[in-house]
Order: structure tokens, then C-alpha cells, then sequence
């Protein structure tokens, strides 16, 4: 095994293993204001959206999580086919090790042959030759392409990169691929001037990729075995504070939250907050670590209690989840008085 399967292979079980629903992720500090009048009703097509020129079952996903590796190859099969049988989008771990090591294509192959036709999402690095991007594309017949920023993630890991120029290689993939590009973070968010920096040079699909879920900080820092650099896990903007902040912003943009997002209800406040769409990635890790049909059940549940808060809350789409009240709790409400100020 290359070391950088080796490092696929260690990623994959430590994330497993980091895994907690009970952590703080700043959704405990948002509160709804729930109509005890909903006068509505629960309807098996309240939460079907659009994306990407593809109607989808729901406004979630499954989002970037491995490849490149034998182990990964088995998940990416297994998400692959709740995917298809759910009818919700699926996004590729990074694909940059195809840039070298051609022979684990296999292990990203295996989600489109799984889903012959639904949405999938490529993923490189934002150091990726665009031309080899486009060749990533191809070979995996995706739907997008997305590109992970990581940069706590290069400085943390033992054998990662140590220059963070990316804007303007971000821009020459864009204007080389023929998919839509989605910018994300990998679990540390995009402060609002950063998020700016990528408006201003027209990237309009952003994952905000906030903290409260993996940790590649905390993982990459297991990995070393000298000098840990423990101080750079708790740096990140959660998922909650992102998303605040991208409502400073006033720009059309297309929002996507992602970052320790495990219930229906923390996807409910996503959409409230303003995001369009809502990636999971580690809590389905844990069922499609079992089998397929386990992560599919998880699947059905999400959706089930997705179109009951829907009802809920008064609505009869769940497109129009920005519509419901909130407040927040001292310091949610500090830090979006300190933005606007």
C-alpha cells in the first residue's frame, strides 16, 4: 500500500473513531419559534428540491469522504448505493491521489457504476493541475467538482503542503472545467472575508465546511508522532457562526452547510439560517461502515423527520425554512452583533 493509501486508510478509521453526536456545534444555541397553529400538514413531496438541473429527494447530501484505497473502495460502494436508492446527491472524497496513483481509480469508479444516474460530486485539492481536474471529471462522469480548502489540515499533517496560494489556481480550474464548482472547507468554516475573497472572484457554491464535526486537525495531530500541534483543533467558526455570517454577505450565492450536522433538526436550522443545501458526511460514515441497507434506513429517517418539522413549523415546502423565527443564545447573538458592527 502507498503511503498515501496508507494515509486514505488512517483518515478513514480515525474520523470513525473521533466520531461524537453529543458535541457542541452551536445548534443547541439556536431556538425556533414553533406555531402552535401550523395549520399544515406532513407531504411526502415537501422536502424534494432541486439541484443542479436534478430533482432530488431532499435538500441533504452525502458529502465528501474517502477514496483511494481498498477500504474506501467498499464505502464509497455502499454510499453509492443508498445514494441511488434514496435519490440524493453523493460527493467523492479528494481525488488528488489520482494525480499520481491512476490504479485507485477504482476505488471512485465504483459510485458512478453503483449510481448510474444520480448527482455526483468530484473532489480535488486546490493545488490541482486544472487540466487534471478536468481529466478527474471525465473519468468519474461528475456532476460537479468541488475543492476542499484544508489549509489546517496541510499544516497539521506530518507529510502536508506548506503554501496556502490558492486563489488564483482556484480561478484557473474554474475557468477550465465544464462543471459547476463548489468551494468547501473541511471542517474549520469560511470567516465572512474570506467568503467575500470568493464572491468577489465569482465562486458562488460555497460549502461552509464549519467546525463541530471531524476534526482533521485533531486527526492529522494523532497522526504525528513528534511536535503536536494540538493548539491549531480549536480554531475553526462552527457551522452555525458561518452560516450567520454569510447572511452579512449580500450577494446571490448558493449556500451549503456542512459540519457536525447529525439530526434532522440541526438540517432544519441549516435551512433555516439560510443555507440551500446541507452535507453529512461522518454520521453516515457510521452506518455505511456496516452495510448499505443500515445507512439507507438512516436515510428514510432523516427525511421522515425532516417533513415533520416542515409541518411543524407551518410550511408546506421546505424551501421556505428562512421564513421561521429564531433567537439566539449570548454568544451566537454577540458574534452577529460584532459582525454587523
Amino acid at each position: 500500500m502507498s503511503q498515501r493509501s496508507q494515509r486514505k486508510e488512517e483518515h478513514l478509521a480515525l474520523a470513525k473513531m473521533f466520531f461524537n453526536s453529543n458535541k457542541d456545534n452551536d445548534f443547541n444555541h439556536v431556538h425556533l419559534i414553533r406555531p402552535a397553529l401550523p395549520e399544515s400538514a406532513v407531504s411526502r413531496d415537501s422536502i424534494s428540491t432541486e439541484m443542479f438541473g436534478h430533482t432530488i429527494s431532499a435538500p441533504f447530501f452525502i458529502n465528501a469522504m474517502t477514496g483511494g484505497s481498498d477500504t474506501s473502495y467498499t464505502i464509497n460502494q455502499r454510499l453509492a448505493k443508498a445514494a441511488a436508492a434514496e435519490n440524493i446527491p453523493m460527493a467523492l472524497g479528494s481525488a488528488s491521489i489520482l494525480e499520481k496513483e491512476i490504479d485507485q481509480i477504482k476505488s471512485f469508479e465504483v459510485a458512478r457504476q453503483e449510481n448510474p444516474d444520480g448527482l455526483i460530486f468530484a473532489n480535488v485539492n486546490p493545488t490541482t493541475d486544472p487540466k487534471v481536474a478536468q481529466k478527474i471529471v471525465d473519468a468519474l462522469d461528475a456532476n460537479a467538482l468541488q475543492i476542499h480548502l484544508n489549509s489546517v489540515q496541510e499544516a497539521v499533517m506530518p507529510e502536508g503542503d506548506r503554501d496556502f496560494h490558492w486563489i488564483d489556481n482556484l480561478k484557473e480550474i474554474r475557468d477550465t472545467v465544464d462543471v459547476p464548482i463548489i468551494i468547501k472547507e473541511v471542517g474549520m468554516g469560511i470567516d465572512p472575508e474570506s467568503l467575500r475573497t470568493l464572491l468577489i472572484n465569482d465562486f458562488s457554491i460555497i460549502d461552509l465546511g464549519g467546525s463541530g464535526g471531524t476534526n482533521f486537525a485533531q486527526i492529522e495531530n494523532e497522526r504525528r508522532k513528534t511536535q503536536k500541534l494540538n493548539f491549531l483543533e480549536d480554531i475553526g467558526l462552527s457551522t452555525v457562526k458561518t452560516l450567520l455570517a454569510a447572511r452579512t454577505i449580500p450577494v446571490t450565492k448558493t449556500i451549503i452547510a456542512a459540519g457536525g450536522i447529525t439530526n434532522a433538526l440541526d438540517i432544519f436550522k441549516s435551512l433555516v439560517l439560510g443555507a440551500q443545501y446541507v452535507g453529512i458526511a461522518n454520521y453516515f460514515l457510521q452506518f455505511a461502515s456496516q452495510d448499505s441497507e443500515t445507512l439507507i434506513a438512516a436515510i428514510q429517517n432523516l427525511k421522515y423527520e425532516l417533513k415533520l418539522l416542515t409541518a411543524l413549523f407551518g410550511l408546506d415546502h421546505i424551501s421556505k425554512a428562512d421564513e421561521v423565527k429564531y433567537y439566539l443564545d449570548t454568544d451566537l447573538y454577540n458574534f452577529t452583533r460584532q459582525l454587523y458592527n
